[in-house]
C-alpha cells in the first residue's frame, strides 16, 4: 500500500502541520510520498528530511524575530515573511537543513506553486529542492504580500492558490491510502475573496492567476467535499484541528504558537492510531 501525506498551507498555522509531522517522526512512521504547497510544502521538507523538532523550531523559535516576519520587513523587502531570512540564514547557518538525508531518503517529495501566467499547479520534486530551497520559496509567496518567484525561467506564487489541498497529485502518483494535513477545523468552508480589486489592480498583466484566484473558494470547498467521499471510502484520514487554531495566517505570538504546534502533535498521533 503506497501512502501519501497531503499538507495544505495557512501561513503561521502551519505550526499545526509542523505538529502532526514532529508526531509521525517521533512514532518512527515515514510514508511514501509528501506533497505540500506553502506552509505544507515549508514544513514537509523537515519531515522528509528525518529533522525531529526542526519544525519547531523554525516556527516557533524564530517567530518573534523581525526578519522572520513583519512589516518592517515588507517595507524592506516588499515580503511581509522575511524570504531571505527563512529560506537562506536559517537553513543556511541557524538550524542548518539537511540536503544529503533529504535526497537520500525513501519519502518522494513535492511543492506545489502556482504558475503566474496559466494559473495552474506546477509541483517540484527532490531534485529541484537544491541548496537555496527556491522553489520552496516560491511555494510560500503570498500574493499581496510577497514578491513573485522566478523559478528557470517561469514565474510563481503560492501553490496554495491553485492547489489548496493538493490530494490530486498524490492520487494521481499512485497513493493507496491519504494522511490529508488541514490547518482549519472541520467544517470550515471558504468564502469569495473580499479584496478581488487588489488582486486584479495587483495582478492585471496576469489574467489566468487573477481567475485561479477568483476560483480558489469554489476549488477549495469542493476539495473538501471529495476529500469527505474519500475519508468515507476509508482512502482518506483527515488530520485537522478540532477547533480553529488560536494562531491565525500571521500571527507571531509564541504561546500561541506552541498552543497550535501542541494540538498537531496529539493530533498526529492519534492519526497513527487511525491507520
Amino acid at each position: 500500500m503506497k501512502i501519501g501525506i497531503v499538507c495544505e498551507g495557512g501561513g503561521m498555522r502551519g505550526v499545526f502541520t509542523a505538529g502532526v509531522l514532529q508526531a509521525f517522526m517521533e512514532s518512527g512512521f515515514m510514508a511514501d510520498e509528501l506533497v505540500g504547497v506553502s506552509a505544507g510544502a515549508s514544513n514537509g521538507v523537515s519531515y522528509v528530511s528525518g529533522q525531529q523538532g526542526r519544525g519547531y523550531r523554525t516556527n516557533v523559535d524564530y517567530a518573534g524575530d523581525k526578519r522572520y516576519a513583519s512589516f518592517q520587513s515588507f517595507r524592506q523587502t516588499g515580503s511581509f515573511f522575511g524570504m531571505d531570512f527563512i529560506f537562506g540564514e536559517i537553513p543556511d547557518t541557524l538550524d542548518p537543513f539537511n540536503f544529503e538525508t533529504f535526497a537520500a531518503s525513501p519519502c518522494d517529495f513535492y511543492a506545489g506553486a502556482t504558475d503566474m501566467e496559466t494559473g495552474q499547479a506546477v509541483f517540484f520534486g527532490k531534485d529541484d529542492v537544491q541548496p537555496g530551497l527556491h522553489v520552496i520559496r516560491a511555494s510560500c509567496s503570498m500574493p499581496l504580500l510577497s514578491p513573485i518567484v522566478e523559478y528557470n525561467g517561469r514565474k510563481y506564487l503560492d501553490g496554495g492558490i491553485s492547489a489548496p489541498i493538493p490530494i490530486d497529485k498524490a492520487l494521481n502518483d499512485g497513493c493507496d491510502k491519504l494522511l490529508v494535513v488541514l490547518t482549519r477545523e472541520r467544517g470550515y468552508r471558504k468564502k469569495p475573496q473580499r479584496i478581488q480589486l487588489l488582486y486584479h489592480n495587483k495582478y492585471h498583466q496576469y489574467p489566468n492567476f487573477v481567475r485561479t484566484m477568483n476560483l480558489r473558494h469554489l476549488v477549495y470547498n469542493h476539495t473538501l467535499e471529495r476529500l469527505a467521499r474519500l475519508e468515507t471510502s476509508g482512502r482518506a484520514i483527515i488530520i485537522a484541528p478540532p477547533q480553529p487554531l488560536p494562531v491565525d495566517r500571521m500571527g507571531k505570538d509564541r504561546d500561541k504558537l506552541i498552543a497550535g504546534y501542541n494540538v498537531g502533535l496529539e493530533a498526529g498521533f492519534h492519526a497513527l492510531d487511525l491507520l
